[in-house]
């Protein structure tokens, strides 16, 4: 399978330098094409503009943007970005803020929000606003100051940020010994039955780097060990609300694995979910979904509820943000139509 790197070189700060390597079934693609399948938001002109430049390498020799990858070969690919100094600008994004004391603080992050600054996003993340509000945030392992975890830039819902270096450690354990609590609402294609646990390792798809999938059997060491806890909070009919707890957090761990037994997110144009997966052929029932696609043009999923341990005071925190508007008008909209149609 395709693996890759990410160098961020302190000495040479006009560049962010990718790696990857093809996979042993990696047919033969177009170089260009084959790095637009890894690196997100890079476009084919600026990667055909790499290629120009001689930033483009397959086995440490530079090619043209019309080179065919093949199994095995080594590509690597150096893509202009501003200097480092200007991706960690603070700036006042009037940030959500739901709690706050001296040792952190818990936000909640609006969809459409990225939340640090990498290729393609530089300013308007979430970390952007938070070293406008916050002085000398800690570091952690990442080089993202303040950031325990994080989430999708069009998942919404909260989060919690160190403001020391004593908080950082003692948020960032609470996550990898998963005490911590993260609920999820989402709205999935298709009639959930009942609800369950979803176990499966999660790593990046063999095929198209910017998706995860489950491997299982002699494969499972290609990914982490993943597990979603899910149940049903109401059921539209071709549609249903559910609640996912994570007892682990893989990257996109809850599409992944909601996916995996056949119920991808809604509109989750990254899997699939926003084609009408489920429901009728006629016009009628086509024009509806497309209406309910543009009320929440994005994966409807919310970071609702948030739990831990106060790294100070030992107090169990725990804290809930109300459904956003958009999904809030897609529930009404799938709710109302379930009804009408007696499903």
């Amino acid at each position: 399978m395709q693996e890759h790197t990410v160098e961020n070189r302190p000495e040479d700060d006009l560049y962010e330098h990718f790696s990857f390597v093809a996979s042993k079934g990696q047919e033969p693609l177009r170089v260009d094409k084959f790095l637009m399948n890894f690196i997100e938001n890079a476009t084919r002109n600026k990667i055909q503009q790499a290629a120009k430049d001689g930033c483009i390498f397959v086995n440490d020799k530079i090619v043209k943007s019309n080179f065919k990858v093949k199994p095995d070969d080594v590509v690597k690919v150096r893509l202009a970005h501003p200097p480092y100094e200007q991706l960690l600008v603070g700036e006042d994004l009037n940030l959500d803020i739901v709690y706050e004391d001296d040792t952190l603080l818990v936000v909640n992050k609006p969809a459409g929000m990225v939340v640090h600054p990498g290729h393609g996003n530089y300013s308007g993340t979430l970390l952007n606003g938070l070293i406008y509000h916050i002085d000398n945030l800690p570091k952690n392992s990442n080089d993202r100051p303040g950031l325990v975890h994080r989430i999708d830039k069009d998942t919404s819902g909260l989060l919690v940020v160190a403001k020391t270096d004593e908080a950082m450690t003692h948020l960032a354990k609470q996550f990898y010994d998963k005490t911590s609590e993260r609920i999820y609402y989402a709205l999935v294609w298709g009639d959930v039955l009942e609800g369950g646990t979803i176990e499966g390792n999660i790593g990046r798809h063999p095929k198209n780097r910017l998706q995860n999938t489950v491997f299982f059997g002699e494969d499972a060491t290609l990914g982490k060990p993943a597990v979603t806890h899910y149940k049903v909070i109401e059921r539209f009919g071709y549609v249903t609300l559910v609640q996912c707890q994570l007892e682990t957090g893989r990257t996109h761990q809850i599409r992944v694995h909601m996916k995996h037994i056949g119920h991808t997110l809604f509109n989750d144009s990254r899997y699939g979910g926003d084609r009408i997966l489920k429901g009728t052929t006629f016009s009628k029932y086509k024009h509806f979904a497309e209406n309910c696609f543009k009320i929440l043009p994005r994966q409807a999923l919310h970071a609702k509820t948030l739990g831990f341990i106060h790294p100070m005071t030992g107090e169990k925190m725990s804290f809930n943000s109300d459904i956003p508007q958009d999904m809030e008008q897609c529930f009404t909209k799938w709710r109302n139509y379930a009804q009408h149609q007696k499903i």
